[in-house]
């Protein structure tokens, strides 16, 4: 998704175009639903500041709160120092390191995020506009659950010699590009069409990262990990009012 957010930005900005009438600032308030492998719906508020000559550039900032739902779930050993062995965008390009990288699975997840995000749009016509947003920093709250460790090598196991751990929600969020990212923090990628002056309807794909942290830990490379991320790819559908 990163890889989208960066590719979508070069786009936008390479669009040429002048026109009359776009708005140099707006606020919305936001529902968005996503669903496929879990359910997230997410509530947010976004303020939009107009770049340029012909505002159609828009840059802005926003808070949004995201719940995820889902059973069953395999998250990854979630540090990018054993996952690729590097950090920031050096992970982003890195591949993975399979002999670090274990499974805890949990049957039942529920995390809540509440985020500052980062919102980049551009008007392609006075009604349709093409966006992305992605989460910047913030916190996690949820109930804890019990999870069971897969090791890549069979031989690992937590510290105390069980496959078994409570966990609860990562509480802190930053954004640190790709596997350096801390916590849960979702991403969209959307078009938006403007049914009136008030009303807009978002469709897209979000992009959500949901962390858990063990109540143990297991000795992988040097490292005691307690760390596990799940990522998700879900479509969305969204309604917006403008303000």
């Amino acid at each position: 998704m990163k890889k989208i957010f960066v590719c979508l930005l070069l786009s936008l900005v390479s669009i040429n175009g002048f026109s009359q009438g776009y708005e140099t600032s707006y606020k919305t308030t936001d529902l968005a639903l996503a669903a496929g492998k879990g359910f997230s719906p997410a509530l947010s508020f976004t303020q939009m500041f107009g770049v340029g000559k012909s505002y159609r550039f828009k840059i802005g900032y926003g808070v949004r709160l995201t719940s995820f739902f889902a059973n069953d779930i395999q998250a990854r050993t979630a540090p990018a120092s054993l996952t690729s062995g590097k950090a920031s965008f050096a992970a982003l390009v890195s591949e993975d390191i399979i002999a670090n990288i274990d499974t805890f699975s949990v049957k039942k997840v529920q995390v809540n995020a509440l985020n500052l995000s980062i919102n980049l749009q551009y008007s392609l016509s006075q009604k349709l506009e093409a966006g992305i947003n992605i989460d910047a920093i913030g916190f996690t709250f949820g109930s804890k659950q019990s999870g069971n460790l897969i090791a890549n090598a069979s031989q690992r196991k937590f510290t105390n010699g069980s496959t078994v751990s409570e966990a609860k929600p990562t509480n802190f969020n930053l954004l640190l590009v790709s596997d350096s990212d801390l916590g849960s923090l979702n991403s969209e990628v959307f078009l938006r069409y403007w049914l009136n002056d008030k009303i807009g309807i978002r469709g897209g794909l979000s992009f959500l990262f949901a962390e858990y942290t063990s109540n143990k830990k297991v000795a992988v490379a040097n490292e005691q990990n307690d760390r596990w991320r799940y990522k998700s790819l879900l479509p969305m559908l969204a309604v917006s009012y403008k303000f």
